[in-house]
């Protein structure tokens, strides 16, 4: 590898690092003085008011990063734009909590700006011999693949530490691969700069925290994990799709889940739960800490089978995916993170009693 490169990445990394670290100690000040605070309720972990919008401090990370390393571009404008919105819709969400239909509004006005202006699409796919040419249809999957990323990380912002942990994983991998294939563009620039920011925060955020991210830096993050993905669809392959997919497999099951378990609790899909994949963990006796670092390492596996499909054997990355998603299929199955199996053998009990 180009001993300039290494430089230049250890350079954005170290330097966002440093300033989203030097931060996020007065955006926890401004946090508690307008009144930003995570109030604890029976569906949180956390027992006393935290301040939010640690989201700011990573954002701010991202702006400097695109000033110093950044070039100016259309899609630069529209990235720009959309994330914006994103961030405003969540600092209000922090400061006073939003419906979920208004945030929808704020997260969809972001991915409006990204595919019309910006004209960041996922226009067609490559693979095993088939060639699908999405036409029109290409609009609407890319808004949805970009409010799916979006919503993805809102859900798995549970744990200190959790959000902040997976998108570092997925910003890093994504990195290495671009850094591998010779690719030096804004996926490259982008993915690097939001490692940094990631891991500034992180300092702050890891267990025991002493701010969150809030929505304002959940979405944040979803949203500029799926415009680095779909900067990576110029020439759409499944290895372009596989890639994200993957690395974000453990919040996108989990996102999945969530739907499924809510639809056959005849719930809205929005209304929030204590089922998810890491609730399963803390219920089972495994600390924050632990918890949080079982799913990093099963997210780096996943991270590394994305490597490994790219850089070295497909077929091999395929059979690492397929242990993965057996042991995750397992787990789920053992727990009741889709059907509550509490609630099964209470109402079998009653019946078996009439």
């Amino acid at each position: 590898m180009n001993q300039d490169l290494i430089v230049k990445i250890l350079i954005m990394v170290f330097s966002i690092f440093l300033f989203v670290a030097f931060i996020v100690p007065f955006i926890k000040k401004i946090a508690n003085h307008i009144g930003a605070l995570d109030i604890p309720n029976e569906r949180k972990v956390h027992t006393h008011p935290m301040p939010r919008l640690g989201g700011l401090a990573i954002y701010f990370g991202f702006l400097l990063g695109y000033m110093l390393f950044g070039e100016h571009s259309l899609i630069m404008n529209a990235i720009l734009i959309g994330s914006f919105i994103i961030v405003l819709t969540g600092v209000v969400d922090d400061i006073k909590p939003l419906k979920a239909s208004t945030k929808l509004i704020g997260q969809l006005a972001a991915a409006l700006v990204v595919v019309f202006y910006g004209n960041i699409l996922l226009k067609n796919i490559s693979a095993f011999g088939f060639y699908i040419d999405f036409s029109w249809l290409s609009y609407p999957l890319t808004i949805f693949f970009i409010l799916g990323c979006i919503n993805c990380m809102n859900l798995i912002d549970g744990l200190d530490g959790l959000a902040g942990g997976i998108s570092a994983i997925y910003f890093l991998t994504i990195g290495i691969i671009s850094t591998m294939m010779g690719s030096t563009g804004l996926d490259f620039v982008l993915s690097f700069v939001m490692f940094g920011a990631t891991l500034g925060f992180l300092v702050h955020n890891f267990y025991p925290a002493s701010i969150f991210m809030g929505d304002s830096g959940s979405m944040f993050l979803g949203f500029i994990i799926s415009v680095i993905a779909l900067l990576g669809f110029k020439n759409v392959t499944m290895t372009s799709l596989i890639i994200p997919l993957f690395v974000l497999a453990i919040p996108i099951l989990d996102t999945i889940f969530a739907i499924i378990r809510r639809f056959l609790k005849g719930q809205s899909i929005a209304k929030p739960d204590k089922f998810h994949i890491h609730h399963q963990f803390l219920n089972r006796n495994f600390s924050q800490r632990a918890t949080v670092l079982i799913i990093y390492v099963v997210d780096l596996l996943f991270a590394f089978a994305s490597i490994v499909y790219v850089l070295k054997d497909p077929l091999l990355g395929y059979i690492i995916y397929g242990i993965l998603l057996v042991l995750v299929v397992a787990f789920v199955a053992k727990t009741n993170v889709v059907v509550d199996h509490e609630d099964i053998k209470k109402k079998l009990l009653k019946i078996k009693k009439k």
